[in-house]
């Protein structure tokens, strides 16, 4: 059977058809995958890089809990008007401890990568509580119920970081007992602000300064 004709039965037969690309698209997602997979270095963590602290952790999980991923990416893209304006671009090694990954693809308000340490705390403050006090054309919301609960409301942070520990994040039992006491007296907001400010400060070439970026 000539070409031609193998390729018209496959053309007038439903089901090889549909067989035939399941299997040209399970070589092709192969072909990109298992090189990953198999790449150590890919899910090796930057020298500068450690665990986040729990009140950085409840703050990473108020972060989602919010959906501030939606409108906020954290990946800066290897562009050079990208790195201009955030920062050096992503690497893998940044985000060896992120479950999930938050890099988002969708930019209602800035990439925030590059934020740790960029603002005061006193600044993350009035802006998650009055966003336009600080940014007068922010169109982000407004979060002051999240002065008003308590960081340590949800009881399992122990066995929250145990868990992330199963999964190859290394805490120390120290830290995983520790855990509760670190959230006592400390707000959602206090976490979230813990979580921004971690943004990107142990990335080996974390920018030590760069240009502005536009308002929420």
């Amino acid at each position: 059977m000539s070409f031609l004709n193998l390729h018209k039965a496959i053309e007038r037969n439903t089901g090889l058809l549909i067989f035939g690309i399941l299997v040209v698209a399970s070589i092709g997602g192969l072909v990109q995958v298992l090189p990953a997979t198999l790449d150590d270095s890919l899910s090796a963590p930057s020298p500068n890089v450690v665990p986040s602290t729990p009140l950085e952790l409840i703050g990473r999980d108020v972060y989602i809990r919010e959906s501030c991923s939606v409108c906020h990416s954290q990946q800066v893209r290897p562009l050079l008007a990208e790195v201009k304006r955030y920062g050096p671009y992503a690497r893998s090694g940044e985000f060896a401890y992120d479950r999930p990954f938050l890099w988002g693809s969708k930019r209602t308000g800035p990439d925030l990568l590059r934020d740790g340490a960029k603002y005061s705390d006193a600044w993350h403050r009035l802006h998650m509580t009055n966003p336009r006090a600080v940014v007068a054309s922010s169109i982000m919301p407004a979060y002051p119920w999240l002065a008003e609960r308590a960081a340590n409301a949800s009881a399992d942070i122990e066995a929250r970081l145990r868990a992330l520990r199963r999964l190859g994040t290394p805490y120390a039992d120290d830290v995983i007992e520790g855990a509760p006491k670190a959230l006592e007296g400390k707000t959602e907001l206090d976490a979230v602000i813990a979580y921004l400010q971690s943004l990107g400060k142990h990335a080996s070439d974390a920018p030590e300064g760069h240009e502005g970026h536009a308002g929420h």
